[in-house]
């Protein structure tokens, strides 16, 4: 017997005519007497499963590497496409010695140039654990070996529950993660780096706000911006939201809750003590230091234009900076403007995307960040499959161009040409997504999420909370709409008297 919570759920195939094709896979269209969710397999089984099944071919992609492509040849990682950051910095960051991150001194001869480890702490925490589970036998490629296994084995774990948190971030649409555990990009850079911890944190974090816990996603976003620093972005869109809905007491409590938490993370390891008082510790700062000084890099808008006019850019940090404040006012204005309030979701993948674009380095591990908020943002089949085509050929690109730099006077790979191409392409990828958010905002009928007369299923308590403070046309409908009703108020009056 079919529960009447099932008969709520949005079910792609019903919805979206992409989704409804590739179900022919296995079996086509859900049909009406469809038993979904009464026994075991619940969507939110299911997701998890598919994401687990996926990050597994992912590591079998790997393979070439695993074997020999990390250790022999420096091209052979970069022609088979399966580089991961992992085993080099087990040696290169001096786990295999034993160093203790932020607090020893890399040896100049394992980390060819970086003093300490260029983490956040969290982050440095997630590398050691692993380098204490890492057995000490064997050679040194086989502790690599290792080590990149059983990071992979805890990323898996963080996979999980990205997949677990994203199908229960809107109650009724739970099939929409599905675009996350099919979402090839995601399976080709989940073990690059240690990205997915801080993705997990935030997922979490996005779970606990739509369940109108602000204090514990506070937390969670203290602790995801503890691991890597784009989270904390997610407080700009809280604040605009809980601004227009007046909601302001959730976004303090959550921002508050965040800087506690990453403050009770960080300051055992940012300060030290000597007979002058208090000091930043210089390993703990390496993070912030490397961001702020390294030249512009691979995938980036910056690189292209480097490349195309020989100019190295040096003054990149404040371009970015200006373009990242011009592009948080532009998200602000557009918060408090539009006819309807914005989709939490909505603004944090719109200001995360932001901030890849305009940074230094946009790394092909970072669509990472943006996968989770754009199955949540905008969960349309055929827009997000555009999108991860454009991933994934800039993904082939960058390790084709490496292999080509790489590879001496043979050349072999992709000529500096063809990898900026590559990059226009996968930017032109995430600005296309972008574009398609930023209408939906304009024009609420078009948000599928909405269609079913959803207000903002992963805005916690803001969801079906009235506009308080709004700019623009919006301010003049909701001036038209508090006028109608003191009038209608009025005029119920008049009559009782």
């Amino acid at each position: 017997m079919r529960s009447a919570r099932d008969d709520q759920l949005v079910r792609p195939t019903v919805e979206d005519e992409v989704a409804a094709a590739g179900s022919e896979l296995i079996g086509g269209p859900v049909g009406r007497r469809a038993l979904i969710g009464v026994n075991w397999w619940t969507p939110v089984r299911v997701i998890a499963l598919v994401a687990i099944g996926m990050f597994a071919l992912g590591m079998v992609q790997k393979l070439p590497c695993y074997d020999h492509g990390w250790f022999f040849g420096a091209t052979t990682q970069y022609t088979h496409a399966c580089y991961s950051d992992i085993p080099h910095l087990y040696s290169g960051r001096g786990f295999d010695e034993g160093l203790l991150p932020y607090f020893d001194r890399i040896p100049q001869s394992l980390s060819g140039g970086m003093d300490y480890l260029e983490y956040p702490v969290l982050t440095g925490l997630f590398m050691e654990i692993a380098a204490l589970l890492t057995p000490g036998g064997g050679t040194l490629q086989d502790r690599e070996r290792m080590y990149w296994f059983i990071n992979a084995g805890m990323l898996l774990a963080c996979t999980a529950v990205i997949a677990v948190c994203a199908a229960r971030t809107h109650r009724r649409r739970p099939w929409d993660a599905l675009l996350i555990a099919l979402a090839p990009a995601f399976a080709l850079t989940a073990t690059i780096n240690w990205d997915l911890f801080a993705v997990a944190l935030t997922a979490a974090a996005m779970l606990m706000w739509s369940r109108g816990r602000a204090v514990a996603a506070g937390v969670l976003i203290g602790l995801a911006a503890a691991a890597k620093l784009y989270p904390a972005l997610l407080l700009g869109p809280l604040l605009v939201l809980c601004w227009r809905a007046g909601r302001m007491r959730a976004f303090l409590g959550a921002a508050a809750a965040a800087v506690g938490a990453w403050l009770v993370v960080n300051l055992p390891v940012m300060l030290t003590y000597d007979a002058d008082g208090f000091h930043i510790r210089e390993g703990w700062a390496k993070f912030y230091t490397f961001s702020q000084d390294r030249p512009v890099d691979f995938g980036s808008v910056w690189l292209f234009i480097s490349q195309r006019t020989g100019d190295p850019l040096n003054d990149a940090n404040d371009y970015a900076t200006l373009l990242m404040i011009l592009g948080c006012l532009g998200m602000a204005a557009l918060g408090l403007c539009a006819p309807r309030r914005p989709r939490f979701a909505q603004l944090a993948f719109l200001v995360v995307a932001l901030f890849i674009l305009v940074n230094k380095v946009y790394s092909p591990q970072y669509v990472l960040w943006l996968v989770p908020l754009a199955a949540l943002a905008r969960p349309k089949w055929r827009d997000f499959l555009i999108w991860q085509a454009c991933e994934v050929m800039y993904y082939l690109g960058i390790w084709f161009y490496l292999a080509y730099t790489g590879s001496g006077d043979k050349h072999q790979g992709l000529p500096p040409e063809g990898y900026q191409l590559a990059i226009i392409v996968h930017l032109l990828g995430t600005l296309y997504l972008c574009a398609l958010v930023v209408r939906d905002i304009l024009k609420p009928e078009r948000d599928v999420v909405r269609r079913d007369g959803s207000d903002d299923p992963s805005g916690g308590v803001l969801d079906g909370a009235p506009d308080i403070f709004v700019l623009g046309s919006a301010r003049r409908e909701r001036h038209a709409e508090l006028s109608q009703g003191a009038r209608v108020q009025w005029g119920t009056g008049s009559r009782g008297l």
